[in-house]
């Protein structure tokens, strides 16, 4: 009796591992019109990319690789396929509303609704990757631990928790008066202050640091061109989270706040908008990366409705970005798409290439590279991201058409898989 027992163990074991095994083989078969290669612009015809689990494990002819049994094939055949989109700079739980009692009135709950909300548009806009830079009580760590552990649907996150910055500065409480004493979350002064800070941002769950160089637009009684976090700082800042693994973003309009920090050793500057030549020549030699978060000023010249302390910020700000990027760019300074989405409506990530290469005068295949493999290089991502290719995450989305030609098509995206999964298939209904 008792070897019959252990007969019938062996059997359920042995019953179950090739169950799993079955599993693990069966495949999905994504047949295509034309594969964008975004390293070349080459687009080559009737390509098979072959998917098992959540990898991309191999590509080849269609005519060479036919269904087997088991095999889930999908029809892209109309369709242009390339690599999902990265956004390096989201605000995935924050909304548009800059009225000053929403943004006192927010709460953790809140911002952790929104969040779900927004991860699921920004999934479907085609954006498969961002990084969040900037939440409040690590709600982008709770989002992208649940969205890891596939319980809402989202991208593939890198997530800072609460930006860091002065007293006072961008990243404060500005809106209460004195007897409130009220302090944003990240703010920290002195050298000893930021260190903590950042050790204490990883210790709860951060991928990256998010800091404040200078001023900003959408804060209260600061000024977007005047450096805020002194030298020393930012060097104390850098090193330890450097040391630590995490790269550091850097908010920063002015020049002088642009050229501290990227001499400090930060990896992006975020927003750049007085750049000016040495803060160029100084990127270029660091091999710092610009996120420029263009489009937001054609959004909102169109559709804003600031309040007034915070509108004419916005006016100077916009009437100096466009013309410094174009020269930044013109220079060779490395760019990584960022949106800012939460400053215009999430899911309109992809106007942001329309800037770079309608505005900015970019090919349009360097356009989609800075969505592609320039922001997968940023977040240190490129063995994961960012191309079509064996052994990184199936993250895949189908344009009806050629966005070499046109890249507002990617305005338009209908066919979205992240991590082996299709989370978006309107192809069926053309």
């Amino acid at each position: 009796m008792r070897k019959l027992y252990l007969l019938l163990i062996l059997l359920q074991i042995a019953s179950l591992s090739a169950a799993a095994q079955t599993t693990a083989t069966t495949r999905t078969l994504l047949r295509t019109g034309h594969i964008l290669n975004v390293k070349t612009g080459a687009e080559p015809a009737a390509q098979t990319i072959i998917i098992t689990g959540d990898r991309i494990t191999a590509i080849a002819s269609t005519a060479s690789t036919p269904k087997q049994s088991g095999d889930t094939e999908i029809d892209l055949t109309k369709y242009t396929v390339m690599p999902g989109l990265i956004d390096v700079h989201t605000h995935l739980t924050m909304a548009n509303n800059f009225d000053p009692y929403f943004e006192l009135s927010m709460t953790p709950a809140k911002e952790a609704i929104i969040g779900v909300e927004n991860a699921k548009v920004t999934l479907e806009a085609g954006f498969t990757t961002v990084r969040n830079v900037g939440a409040n009580d690590f709600t982008d760590v709770a989002l992208r631990d649940e969205i890891n552990a596939g319980h809402v649907p989202g991208p593939h996150m890198q997530v800072s928790g609460p930006a860091l910055g002065i007293t006072g500065g961008h990243m404060d409480e500005n809106l209460l008066p004195y007897e409130y004493h009220a302090h944003g979350q990240g703010v920290a002064d002195g050298v000893p202050a930021v260190q903590h800070q950042v050790r204490e941002n990883i210790k709860y769950g951060a991928d990256l640091i998010k800091i404040a160089s200078t001023g900003g637009v959408l804060s209260k009684g600061d000024d977007p061109q005047a450096s805020q976090y002194t030298m020393e700082e930012l060097q104390a800042i850098v090193a330890d989270a450097h040391r630590l693994g995490r790269k550091v973003a850097s908010h920063a309009h002015g020049a002088q706040g642009i050229l501290w920090a990227t001499e400090a050793g930060v990896d992006s500057i975020e927003h750049g908008s007085y750049i000016n030549d040495e803060c160029i020549a100084a990127m270029k030699k660091r091999g710092t990366y610009l996120v420029p978060t263009a489009y937001l000023v054609d959004w909102m010249r169109e559709n804003g409705h600031l309040p007034a302390l915070y509108q004419q910020k916005m006016t100077d700000v916009s009437a100096a970005m466009k013309a410094n990027h174009k020269r930044a760019i013109a220079a060779g300074v490395k760019v990584a798409l960022g949106t800012d989405a939460a400053v215009y409506p999430h899911g309109l990530n992809a106007h942001e290439i329309d800037v770079y290469v309608n505005q900015y005068g970019m090919s349009p295949l360097a356009g989609i590279q800075t969505g592609t493999i320039n922001a997968a290089d940023l977040m240190g991502w490129t063995d994961r991201v960012g191309t079509i290719e064996p052994n990184k995450w199936a993250d895949i989305i189908a344009i009806e058409g050629d966005p070499l030609k046109d890249v507002r098509l990617l305005q338009h995206v209908p066919f979205v898989m992240k991590s082996g999964v299709v989370y978006k298939n309107e192809t069926n209904k053309q």
